[in-house]
């Protein structure tokens, strides 16, 4: 059974338990809860920036520096863009973040370590990866409302309807029969 990266890399599905003999999209019931919760979640996580030029930045972070990158769990998740995915391996790999992996602190335990001014050296080249388009990540089956916890205050989280159309996305650029890379490429 191959894996495949969907929308974003690092969270891996098996391409068997995700679609059907015909390359379409199994209903969310009849996948492993976890498989069903992550990607119920990548629609949440879509439109949110990169982890690290968030706290390097704020708001001002640069549209550029979309994630193209999802690790954690959902609701503890790290989104990163190509730039800083590197200091998330250092961190992980080198800078003992692989303590928190599978915990609800994995995403805040990143954030602090980052936030404190800690980087990958420049002698560290984190990993290689074959890149696809983030924009081609289907959509499936209507989410859990649960699992599209965006983290926002909770006066602001009460304006959020992520169910609802976003004026001036144009849904029909979505292509879900696209191919996605499977393991074995």
């Amino acid at each position: 059974m191959s894996k495949v990266s969907i929308g974003f890399r690092g969270w891996r599905f098996d391409e068997d338990e995700v679609f059907d003999e015909d390359g379409d999209f199994r209903p969310l019931d009849e996948m492993r809860e976890d498989t069903s919760a992550r990607l119920q979640r990548l629609r949440a996580l879509m439109d949110r920036p990169c982890d690290a030029c968030y706290l390097e930045y704020g708001d001002d972070y640069d549209a550029h520096s979309m994630p193209a990158a999802v690790y954690g769990e959902p609701m503890a998740e790290v989104l990163l863009c190509d730039a800083h995915e590197r200091d998330f391996y250092f961190w992980f790999l080198e800078a003992g973040g692989e303590q928190h992996r599978g915990t609800e602190r994995f995403q805040t335990a990143f954030r602090e370590w980052f936030a404190d001014g800690n980087r990958a050296p420049d002698w560290y080249d984190g990993p290689e990866h074959v890149s696809t388009d983030p924009g081609e990540t289907p959509d499936p089956d209507v989410p859990d409302p649960e699992i599209l916890n965006l983290e926002l205050p909770d006066d602001e989280r009460a304006r959020v309807d992520l169910l609802e159309p976003v004026e001036g996305a144009d849904d029909g650029d979505l292509e879900l029969d696209a191919e996605y890379p499977t393991g074995d490429e």
